[in-house]
This record gives structure tokens, C-alpha cells and sequence, in this order.
């Protein structure tokens, strides 16, 4: 019987889902269609917490990127109010291709434009 039970726990971690990191990007808000919410021109995601950022940790002008992030999981966040906005999105960072998506957890704005390209 214990022999059965080590296949079973083997079996079950191998097919456990990747870990899912938290990350903080940076980028310009924008509204491509209706309720289809994306970050553009967005920095590189790096590793953070789910809080909305700390002052310190906002910077005093927009960086600008190279990618682009769909945003799910927006419905608890007035996302119109910062539409065409530099922001700085936290949340979990999903791998996907053509388009990686960001499930957020904080949205918080850089400035109220977006730097030009």
C-alpha cells in the first residue's frame, strides 16, 4: 500500500501548476477596445508584492518599455479613471503567448499622460 501512495504523491506534484509570480511593471494604460484593458509600452515586469507601491517607490518621470501586458481580473478597479495615464500595475504575471497578462492587484498613477514615444 505504500508503495501505491509514493506513485500517487509523485504523480501529484509533477502535475502541480507553475508558481505564479507577483511583479510591478510600469506603462501606459489604454482602453484598445471596449473592456479589453492593456499595458503599453511597459517596462520589464520585476518581482514585488501585491500592495500598491510605496511613494518611494514611484518615479518622478514615466520610464518607458517594450512590452505589453492584457489586464484581467480589472472589475475591482475604476480603470477608466487612469485610461491614458503612465501607471505602475502590480499583480500576477501570466505567461502567455502572443500576449502575457497581468491579473492586478494595485493600479497607481505615474502621471496623468503618457509619455510620448
Amino acid at each position: 500500500m505504500k508503495i501505491g501512495l509514493v506513485v500517487v504523491a509523485a504523480a501529484l506534484m509533477q502535475s502541480a501548476p507553475a508558481k505564479v509570480d507577483i511583479v510591478s511593471v510600469a506603462g501606459c494604460l489604454r482602453e484598445p477596445s471596449a473592456n479589453t484593458w492593456m499595458l503599453v509600452n511597459a517596462t520589464d515586469p520585476v518581482p514585488s508584492s501585491a500592495n500598491a507601491p510605496e511613494k518611494k517607490e514611484i518615479p518622478a518621470t514615466p520610464p518607458a518599455g517594450r512590452n505589453q501586458f492584457r489586464l484581467i481580473g480589472v472589475s475591482e478597479f475604476n480603470l477608466p479613471a487612469y485610461k491614458d495615464h503612465a501607471v505602475i500595475v502590480k499583480g500576477l504575471h501570466i505567461k502567455a503567448q502572443p500576449v502575457s497578462r497581468l491579473n492586478i492587484t494595485s493600479v497607481t498613477t505615474i502621471a496623468s499622460s503618457c509619455p510620448a514615444k
